[in-house]
């Protein structure tokens, strides 16, 4: 299974600060049943360009994959390098942009602003469609209910596929809304969007025994065949 949403790639963001807490997520993970993750660490366009994001990127990733391999490949998942790239103004006409996707694919995972949206925010996620990329919206359920109701109507019938995270399944608060929404395929990947391995860890696995226990086999089936339009031409590393 293909966790979508991470940040263990070491020193990027506010998730994982180091190398071995980074092995320690991808064990886990790995334990949990991810045989892919993505690694997508926070890109935000007025502290970066995609240039300097991207040498970054390379940098931490070097420094993990040196210590995968060190241990031993075959104990860890799949990894595909990405970025969780937070909505701003222009985004639609960025040149670099398809850099920031997932490597080896069009799909970019998209973090929009926690705030309420407006029409032409709207029309700019839309615009990206257009050109090529396909965005996968992050952690929807985290916007659900501060938007207008007829906008986020409005945003989930975008050409945009839509992630969750693990804990709205997990949630008891929220598990029956995330099993509604799956049931009703607005859901087409799941992430753990973990950060470390004590208050944010990998956790996919416990949300898939969930959807299981819910909707049956039938439910990860699924999901697994989102996965493989991704997982098709993304030559993951590792």
């Amino acid at each position: 299974m293909l966790d979508f949403h991470t940040h263990i790639l070491p020193g990027m963001d506010d998730g994982s600060k180091n190398v071995s807490t980074s092995l320690t997520m991808l064990e886990e993970s790995a334990a949990y049943g991810a045989d892919t993750v993505a690694l997508t660490p926070h890109f935000y366009g007025e502290e970066n360009s995609p240039d300097q994001f991207l040498a970054r990127r390379d940098m931490a990733w070097r420094s993990l994959a040196a210590a995968i391999e060190a241990r031993g490949a075959e104990n860890y998942p799949r990894l595909l390098l990405g970025a969780e790239v937070r909505f701003f103004n222009g985004i639609s006409i960025t040149e670099e942009l398809e850099s920031l996707c997932l490597e080896g694919t069009n799909f970019l995972l998209l973090e929009m602003p926690f705030v309420r949206w407006n029409e032409r925010m709207l029309r700019e996620v839309a615009a990206i469609s257009r050109r090529g990329v396909k965005p996968v919206a992050a952690h929807v359920e985290r916007y659900m209910d501060f938007q207008p109701k007829r906008l986020m109507a409005d945003f989930m019938s975008l050409d945009i596929y839509i992630q969750c995270n693990a804990e709205f399944f997990l949630a008891r608060k929220t598990t029956r809304r995330a099993i509604h929404m799956l049931q009703n395929e607005q859901i087409q990947f799941i992430g753990s969007d973990a950060h470390n391995i004590t208050t944010r860890p990998p956790n996919l696995g416990p949300a898939l025994e969930v959807i299981e226990w819910k909707l049956g086999r039938e439910a990860l089936e699924r999901l697994e065949e989102c996965e493989e339009l991704v997982l098709e031409g993304s030559g993951a590393y590792l």
